[in-house]
């Protein structure tokens, strides 16, 4: 059985910047304090803003595991179980810090629910861990709406030189409130499938994924992740669904809509225990995809998943997907 620390509690303040120097300041500071009393630490930020803290740390920095966000968080929905989980579980014993930046300016509107969704999840996933998440928004070029719900998915905020706990902090209503109705596409390519239909299900989903682009190892990522979906549905989501595949500007969309309700807030976000049997479908498909969407009410379950058609860092990892930004905004 293994051994999770618990010291004090979870921590996971958001830090309002409003210019670089600030950030750094800020970042190298929270970054400095767990080196100086032994705190594994790592720092998940988008590129730019990853090589202003390497650049301030110095040989320091050799004692950080330090990604880049745009890389590693591309879909928000693997940045739980893949950075965050991957690095604490990692350390188990003491306080373990990390600076996550899952939204900056250029996220765009599409993907900005999934990164909501995610900040007020990380409250239920480490309930109770001796862990640290510093999350920095840019005070300056973030929509307000993007600034309000970080008071609301964060019990502590950090502005200037001062620190006030949040008045308004619910992260469950922001997973709510995100939870939105996924409208069919009409021109989509569908499919219905039972248990009998699973193997048709996914070689309809390869083939309608290939004439729209998809090839190599994105064409096998969409295999797999149609697989894991259509899978679940029989098993979990009243035995049949549909399946629906479309072009999105520079994405290949696969859609799986099925009867049943995902109860669990934090279904495909939560790395199965060791020895567990199942329980990695979702995750697989939040590993593989560029971004996923979800909606889950009394009357069915929708899982829509994005694939650049052509892989940004030019090779077959899954993992390291960069992607189009544009103004974060609804």
């Amino acid at each position: 059985m293994s051994t999770v620390a618990i010291h004090e509690k979870f921590e996971h303040p958001a830090l309002f910047y409003r210019s670089a120097r600030e950030y750094v300041d800020r970042t190298v500071s929270f970054v400095q304090e767990g080196l100086d009393v032994g705190e594994p630490v790592a720092v998940a930020v988008p590129g730019p803003n990853l090589e202003l803290i390497r650049e301030a740390l110095g040989a320091d920095a050799r004692a950080v595991l330090l990604l880049d966000m745009a890389e590693a968080g591309r879909n928000p929905g693997r940045i739980i179980p893949k950075v965050l989980r991957g690095f604490a579980d990692g350390h188990r014993h003491g306080r373990v810090r990390i600076i996550g930046e899952p939204v900056w300016p250029g996220r765009s509107a599409l993907e900005y629910p999934a990164c909501a969704q995610h900040e007020a999840l990380i409250n239920a996933a480490f309930e109770g861990r001796a862990v640290t998440v510093l999350c920095p928004y840019d005070e300056t070029r973030l929509d307000e709406e993007v600034l309000a719900d970080a008071r609301i998915t964060h019990p502590t905020v950090l502005t200037g030189d001062t620190e006030s706990a949040s008045d308004v902090y619910d992260w469950r209503s922001v997973v709510a409130r995100y939870n939105r109705p996924l409208p069919p596409v009409p021109d989509a390519a569908t499919f219905s499938f039972g248990a009998q239909e699973l193997a048709a299900a996914r070689a309809f989903a390869a083939d309608a994924a290939g004439r729209l682009g998809l090839a190599g190892q994105r064409l096998t990522d969409a295999e797999l992740a149609v697989a894991e979906l259509t899978t679940n549905s029989v098993v979990h989501g009243g035995g049949r669904g549909t399946l629906a595949v479309w072009a999105d500007g520079g994405q290949v969309v696969c859609e799986v809509r099925d009867a049943g309700r995902m109860i669990d807030p934090l279904a495909g976000r939560r790395p199965p225990e060791h020895g567990q049997i199942g329980g990695r479908g979702l995750m697989l498909v939040h590993y593989v995809a560029d971004l996923v969407r979800t909606h889950t009410a009394d009357d069915g379950t929708t899982v829509r998943f994005y694939l650049d058609r052509v892989d940004r860092l030019g090779d077959a990892d899954p993992l390291g997907r960069v992607g189009r930004v544009g103004r974060v905004g609804r």
